[in-house]
């Protein structure tokens, strides 16, 4: 299994990696890296990370060990994604790529999400997963926007457009594995329940009432309820 699991993730960020020479959010690098240095007491800020010395570069900058770990389920969503990416890999700054291993039980739920800097390619390890995207606005305001989905099972690749809205949903009976590979070093994520009802300060409800044309005390439930962040 931990054999089929690295072939796999390799496999992906192979894929990932071979877009960011083209398409990647992220600005190509200058050198032969920039590692990250730890710089969030810092009074400057850059976009990206500020690269060590490189004389004071280790082979421990490069590495990050635990994705063969199950993420821990036990939350209302049933799912829980583990990060890769430049906060937790510091070699990765520059470099345009980042990955997770996402875990699902029964009924697990990847909620819609986007990432608003990277293309997001995901490979099934293990059970069987519905996904999704849906597009962004159409040009003629009299269409809508466009679901795209699939049933993936053990060995399928579906791909996630950058910034769109896209999901997974275990739909098996037993646990669901998952790896992914993200086209920047920093792809984040705007969970789309928790950032319109859960947001701080909340949005004012008359605002969220007309956009979703629902009575108040709809919008005022939603907005009392806790949203789960599973990264």
């Amino acid at each position: 299994m931990k054999i089929v699991a690295l072939v796999s993730l390799t496999t992906i960020l192979v894929v990932a990696s071979f877009a960011t020479l083209g398409f990647a959010s992220d600005p190509s690098p200058l050198q032969d890296f920039c590692v990250a240095v730890n710089d969030a007491q810092s009074a400057v800020f850059v976009n990206g990370k500020v690269c060590k010395n490189p004389n004071m570069v280790v082979a421990e900058d490069f590495l990050f060990r635990g994705l063969d770990k199950p993420g821990n389920t036990s939350n209302p969503l049933g799912s829980r994604v583990t990060p890769v990416n430049v906060n937790q890999l510091p070699g990765l700054n520059t470099l345009g790529i980042s990955a997770v291993r996402i875990d699902y039980a029964p009924n697990g739920l990847n909620p819609p999400h986007t990432h608003p800097r990277a293309t997001e390619i995901l490979v099934v390890l293990e059970g069987t997963l519905y996904v999704g995207f849906v597009t962004s606005n159409p040009a003629n305001p009299a269409l809508k926007n466009k679901l795209f989905t699939k049933y993936l099972y053990p060995g399928d690749v579906f791909v996630f457009p950058e910034g769109l809205i896209h999901f997974q949903f275990n739909v098996g009976k037993t646990n669901a594995v998952a790896f992914a590979g993200l086209s920047s070093q920093n792809p984040g994520v705007i969970t789309i329940a928790n950032a319109v009802f859960g947001s701080d300060p909340p949005i004012n409800p008359a605002v969220l009432t007309e956009a979703f044309q629902v009575k108040k005390k709809v919008i005022d439930y939603l907005q009392k309820q806790f949203w789960w962040n599973i990264d």
